[in-house]
Formats: structure tokens, C-alpha cells, sequence
């Protein structure tokens, strides 16, 4: 099964770049930019992956992020992560990053989409793999800097395939950003939101209304609703949903726990994804086989996620019909 897993052309809807940073690439980032980190030794910083909720790993993440200084950095980070997901049968990769987070650092927002760019552009000629790139907005930050760097990046509106809402769920409703995700829409910019993870089913709600979000990032506490998962079902809102991730950051406590079975005979679109693969222990071909392991789910259930993802992924016609074909193929 695994080598069919890795055959089967897969699509990710819900990653974090800046989630993507090995260790080893963090240790040659800080020596390249002379930064000083709190770790001895690629071993250490794996032994602090034991997170014990969102904002626990939260303060690692931020503290890997300080070795990104300029364009080229983030074009290493991202050509990494594009490489090995390459090599595990990903075809289409749709990458969250945070501006704010580096903003904070005094790193422009010129110099992280310089290097990003560069990474996509690179991606498809070298990897022919398509790209799509959402700028997140950190929901424990105000909402009216989350505005500014909305409006700071209209040189850059028609390179964002979306807005996004990420980081610490908990106190900070997806209604606090309303006015943010509004002036997206009248730019005509699609919009994404975490929402669900820890936080309550009311913030899927929120998400939905007040948003007007065209898919759900996690979404996994909507069984909670009875009320909120017919809703889902009925308007065919895809979940970008992160198995591996929910077990890290203690969602579950374990894979065999997760509620992705229930989601699916529940009539929900489902996509599996990756979420932050430097930190939670694997990317899309070892998030597919935890599942695979877990739930014992056959090659048409992983068949009908992929092609979820093909639906909702952010790119042409014409890119669709083809990795329709190539999905159709590797059957």
C-alpha cells in the first residue's frame, strides 16, 4: 500500500512554510546568517518536538523562524520542502507563510515573497510541480495590523491565491477579523481560516458567516455540532484536515483516535495534509500511511481524498483536468 500512497498524486491544501524547516536547514541558516540558537545539536532540537498544546510549539516555531533573514533563505526553505515532497508523490503544494511573524523580526515583506517566488517559479520548471501561496494572518496579533499588512502588500494581490487565519485559536475568534477578511473580498482575494482545531465548533460557524471562508483549515471539532456538520455537508465545505499534527499537538491522543472516520461517513469533503512536517513528524506520504495504518482505509477512500483536494486546490482548468488524469492513471 505504501508504494501506491507514494504513487498516488498527491495534492496539499493546508501547509505552513515556515513549518517546513528541518533542523539541518535551520543549523546551516544560522550559520550562514550568524545566528545564535538556543540548541546544541540537530538531536536537541528533535527532543524538544514534544509538544503539549498549540501555543508550546507555537514558541519553538517562532524560535526556528529567527534564521530566516533574506530572500535567499526563504528560497532554500521552500525548495526543500518542495524537493522532498516531490519525492513522495506531491504534485501541487499550497503554502501558508506568515508575514507578520517576520515583520516583527524586521524582514520585509519584500524579501519573504522575493524568495518564495523564486522557489515557485523554480518548483514548476524544475519539479513541474504547481504552486499556490496564501498570506496568513496571525490571530493573536490586532486585527488592524493584520490590515496593514493586507493593504502594505497590494504590490503582491495578484500573486496570493488567498488570505488565511492562523496561529493561537483560543481567545481569538475568527469575528475579530471580519473587517480584515471583508476588504479581502472586495479585492477579490478567496479566503481560508483555521478554525476547529481547539478552538469550538462556534468558530467553524464564524469562519463561514462572518469570513465567508471557501474552506475550513482543521475543522475537526465540527462533530461537536450535529447542526454544523449537516451544514458542511450540505454546502460541500472542504476540511483541510492534519492527522499527524492533531496527534502532536494533542488534538488526539492518538492516530487510531482520530475522528477522520466519523468525518467521512459523517458525508464531509476531506483533504489529508501536512500542516507543519518538520515538527509533527512526517509529511503527505507518512500523514496517507498513518492513516492507512490507522483506519485501514482502501485505495478508493484515498482515491476520493486526493481528487477532493484536485477540486479545491487553487490553481487553472487545465491544471486540474490534468492531475485529474494523473490521479485516474495511477488507479
Amino acid at each position: 500500500m505504501r508504494d501506491f500512497l507514494k504513487r498516488l498524486p498527491k495534492v496539499e491544501l493546508h501547509l505552513h512554510i515556515e513549518g517546513s524547516l528541518e533542523p539541518e536547514l535551520m543549523f546551516a541558516l544560522a550559520r550562514r546568517n550568524g545566528v545564535e540558537l538556543p540548541f546544541a545539536s540537530v538531536e536537541e532540537v528533535r527532543a524538544a518536538y514534544d509538544f503539549q498544546d498549540l501555543p508550546s510549539f507555537l514558541e519553538l516555531y517562532y524560535r526556528g523562524m529567527s534564521v530566516l533573514k533574506r530572500a535567499e533563505d526563504f528560497h532554500d526553505l521552500a525548495m526543500d520542502y518542495f524537493r522532498r515532497a516531490h519525492a513522495e508523490g506531491v504534485v501541487h503544494v499550497e503554502m501558508h507563510f506568515d508575514p507578520q511573524a517576520h515583520l516583527a523580526r524586521g524582514i520585509e515583506l519584500d524579501v519573504v515573497m522575493e524568495g518564495l517566488s523564486l522557489a515557485r517559479r523554480e518548483a514548476e520548471r524544475e519539479l513541474g510541480m504547481s504552486t499556490a501561496l496564501i498570506m496568513a494572518f496571525l490571530r493573536d496579533r490586532p486585527a488592524d495590523e493584520a490590515m496593514k499588512v493586507l493593504e502594505s502588500a497590494a504590490p503582491y494581490w495578484e500573486m496570493l491565491d488567498a488570505v488565511g487565519l492562523d496561529s493561537a485559536e483560543r481567545g481569538h475568534p475568527p469575528s475579530k477579523f471580519t473587517e480584515v477578511f471583508q476588504r479581502a473580498k472586495m479585492l477579490g482575494i478567496p479566503r481560508v481560516a483555521h478554525a476547529g482545531e481547539e478552538g469550538p465548533p462556534d468558530y467553524i460557524r464564524e469562519a463561514l458567516d462572518l469570513l465567508d471562508v471557501c474552506r475550513v483549515d482543521h475543522g475537526v471539532r465540527c462533530l461537536e455540532d450535529p447542526d454544523l456538520v449537516a451544514r458542511l455537508r450540505d454546502e460541500a465545505i472542504v476540511l483541510t484536515v492534519c492527522p499527524l499534527s492533531n496527534v502532536r499537538l494533542k488534538v488526539v491522543e492518538r492516530i487510531e483516535d482520530h475522528p477522520l472516520p466519523q468525518l467521512l461517513d459523517a458525508g464531509l469533503r476531506l483533504t489529508i495534509n501536512s500542516d507543519d512536517p518538520a515538527y509533527f513528524g512526517g509529511g503527505m506520504l507518512d500523514n496517507f500511511v498513518a492513516c492507512h495504518d490507522a483506519f485501514g482505509w482502501s485505495k478508493e477512500t484515498f482515491i476520493q481524498l486526493a481528487g477532493t483536494a484536485i477540486e479545491d486546490a487553487f490553481m487553472s482548468d487545465a491544471r486540474r483536468l490534468e492531475l485529474h488524469r494523473q490521479l485516474a492513471e495511477s488507479a
